[in-house]
């Protein structure tokens, strides 16, 4: 279980100022927490996997709802960080809050999804509603659903790439 006890320094325990970091994309704050997890390496993934703030949402969310790449990169650096967790109401995934950026800023958007696909967010993970990130954008954004059914696709077809064999599925057209 990561550290909750408060520092000396803010007041604020270890999971709040992760949270604090994300939303304010405070890099600075975020490098003073990795310091002093610097010997516990292990312990310091788990407060970034455990940080929620008061509504569910993790640090990756908060970087994708405000768009603050910065902290969501030096994030993503680490191994061993969730890249897909799940808000415990909505299920929406920090994929969906980035999709949801879009509406305000598109390009930007575009640039953190491409980056939280590159490191293994899944694009087929569904919301509550049963929504995947992708059917969030309805008809908007047709590079963002570009990028988002490439990936998909690219899941899909990764067996078929590794030498397993895949069933045609237009076999029985071919038998008419």
């Amino acid at each position: 279980m990561p550290e909750t006890k408060q520092t000396e320094d803010s007041g604020a325990s270890a999971a709040e100022q992760v949270i604090e970091a994300a939303r304010r994309n405070n890099v600075d704050l975020l490098n003073s927490i990795y310091e002093s997890y610097a010997s516990k390496p292990d312990q310091l993934i788990s407060l970034l996997n455990s940080a929620k703030d008061a509504t569910g949402n993790s640090a990756l969310h908060l970087c994708c709802k405000y768009g603050n790449y910065e902290v969501m990169d030096n994030i993503l650096d680490l191994e061993g960080v969730n890249v897909n967790p799940q808000h415990p109401l909505t299920l929406d995934t920090p994929l969906h809050y980035a999709v949801n950026y879009s509406f305000e800023e598109p390009d930007y958007a575009l640039f953190l999804i491409e980056n939280l696909i590159e490191v293994g967010a899944d694009v087929k993970l569904k919301n509550k509603d049963g929504l995947k990130p992708v059917q969030l954008l309805g008809d908007s954004n047709e590079k963002i659903r570009d990028t988002l059914e490439s990936a998909e696709y690219a899941i899909n077809v990764k067996p078929e790439a590794e030498g397993e064999v895949v069933e045609d599925l237009d076999s029985d057209d071919d038998a008419k």
